[in-house]
C-alpha cells in the first residue's frame, strides 16, 4: 500500500484544478476521522478519500468511467476493498457495494461539499465560523448546495453514525486542516 505522501504526489500529478485537489484533501480528512470513530484502518480510509477522484480530469465529460479509471491507476497501490469503494462511489459505474468503506466514502464525499459550501456563506468564509447547528439547517435546505446529495450523506446512518454526529466529526476534521483548504 502506498504512503500518504505518495498519494499526494499522485494527486498532484493527475489533478491540476486546485479546488478538486482541496476537495480530495477534505474527503481524506473526513474519512480518517470516520475510520477512527469506527475503529477502522485510518491510513487506508484516508487514502481512499484522498484518491477517490484522481481520475476526474482524465474522464472529462464521460462520468460513467469516473472511479473505474481511478481504480485502474491505483490497482497496485491499494487493496481490492479500497479499489472497490473507489469504483462504487460513483453510481454511474453501475458498481454496487454496501461495505462500511464505500458507504463512508459516499457520505464523506458529499459532506465535504455541504461543509465547504456552508463555510463560504459565512461572513469571513472560514471553517471556524461553521457550527453544527448551521450544518443541520443547511442540510435541510434543498436549495442550498444543490449538487450535494443529502441521501448520500445519510449513508452515515448505515454505518452506525447518526447524521448529527457524522456532521460534527466531518466538520472537526475539516477545521483541523483549514489552512490546507484555505478556509
Amino acid at each position: 500500500m502506498i504512503t500518504r505522501e505518495e498519494a499526494l504526489n499522485l494527486l498532484r500529478q493527475y489533478l491540476k484544478n486546485d479546488k478538486l485537489f482541496k476537495h480530495c484533501l477534505a474527503v481524506g480528512a473526513i474519512m480518517r476521522t470516520v475510520a477512527r470513530e469506527l475503529g477502522e484502518d485510518e491510513n487506508l480510509w484516508e487514502l481512499v478519500g484522498l484518491l477517490h477522484d484522481i481520475d476526474y480530469e482524465l474522464v472529462g465529460k464521460d462520468l460513467s468511467k469516473h472511479g473505474l479509471i481511478s481504480a485502474e491507476l491505483l490497482k497496485d497501490k491499494l487493496p481490492e476493498n479500497a479499489l472497490l469503494a473507489i469504483r462504487a462511489h460513483n453510481e454511474l459505474t453501475g458498481i454496487k457495494d454496501d461495505s462500511k468503506l464505500t458507504l463512508a466514502l459516499k457520505a464523506s464525499d458529499h459532506a465535504s461539499g455541504l461543509i465547504i459550501a456552508t463555510a463560504l456563506v459565512m461572513p469571513h468564509k472560514k471553517l471556524e465560523e461553521v457550527k453544527l447547528e448551521s450544518l443541520l439547517r443547511k442540510f435541510k435546505q434543498k436549495d442550498f448546495a444543490r449538487n450535494v446529495k443529502r441521501e448520500r450523506i445519510l449513508n452515515c446512518e448505515k454505518i452506525g453514525i447518526p447524521l448529527s454526529k457524522f456532521l460534527e466529526i466531518a466538520l472537526k476534521a475539516l477545521q483541523e486542516i483549514h489552512s490546507d483548504l484555505g478556509l
